[in-house]
């Protein structure tokens, strides 16, 4: 096990005493599940936002939240972010600019979140559907690509091969390469890590497309047209409302990607065929 395995597992994973059976025989031995702790963010000092996530890359995790959720709209806006460990969960300390931290006040929402929850806590339809400028650059990948991504992330999930319980989003160039790959107990909460991230790095969403190991729920691609991310392959199928807002947002929404197939819900003229 190298070091980056050591510090999953010491943050992310928890031993637990089971009971198997297996051919009617019983036996106990010590099982790996995927931690799961609340986690608050706070911006400016006031608690906005708790969800139920694995505690890791909460850095990232903050960051993404902020830009998907519309609190920030750049890096350079988020000052500061600190994370700090308790004894009943994290709180994430988060300094934005003034002029944001009015605006959120303004907004006056509360959030509680719960491990692949929708859309929690809103106050209105019309905070719950919010709308997005078109996705409209049309750079193409290949459907193999596609595939292969697909296949090669397997092989970057720690927490999934340990423990069975975590989704992933991946982030893969237009070359094929898998640029990062975030895990988390929550689909959202994995996607919103992988963005974050990517923020930091300066990552630029026109020149790539997003992967991931859940359905496509509409909150999903609100997250990636809200980022002018133009193209999401999920390993299982959409909602109704995703595809709809995928359609709406310029947004190709690929479902049941797999080695030799897939269904596009939404504007498949960003892949490339590899047969007719």
């Amino acid at each position: 096990m190298n070091t980056a395995e050591i510090d999953v597992a010491s943050t992310v994973l928890e031993k637990l005493k089971v009971d198997r059976w297996k051919n009617f025989t019983h036996s106990t031995s010590q099982d790996l599940v995927a931690v799961e702790t609340p986690v608050a963010i706070e911006y400016n000092g006031i608690s906005h936002a708790v969800m139920l996530a694995s505690p890791a890359d909460l850095k990232d995790f903050a960051l993404g939240f902020s830009l998907t959720e519309g609190i920030v709209k750049s890096v350079d806006e988020m000052y500061d972010c600190e994370v700090f460990h308790q004894a009943d969960g994290v709180v994430v300390k988060v300094e934005i600019s003034s002029k944001r931290f009015m605006d959120l006040k303004n907004r006056r929402r509360n959030l509680a979140g719960k491990t692949g929850c929708g859309l929690c806590g809103v106050e209105t339809i019309e905070q719950a559907v919010r709308h997005h400028e078109p996705v409209i650059h049309r750079n193409h990948i290949s459907e193999l690509l596609l595939a292969n991504g697909m296949q090669k992330m397997q092989d970057l999930q720690p927490m999934h091969q340990s423990c069975g319980a975590t989704h992933a989003a991946a982030w893969m160039g237009l070359e094929g390469d898998i640029i990062c790959v975030r895990e988390d107990v929550g689909r959202h909460n994995a996607l919103d890590k992988l963005i974050g991230n990517l923020s930091y790095r300066g990552v630029d969403f026109s020149k790539g497309v997003v992967l991931i190991t859940s359905r496509a729920s509409y909150e999903m691609v609100q997250k990636c047209a809200s980022m002018d991310i133009g193209l999401i392959a999920a390993i299982s199928a959409p909602t109704s409302l995703a595809a709809r807002l995928a359609k709406d947002s310029g947004v190709t929404l690929v479902g049941y990607m797999r080695e030799h197939s897939y269904v596009a819900y939404a504007h498949p003229e960003r892949i490339t065929k590899e047969y007719k």
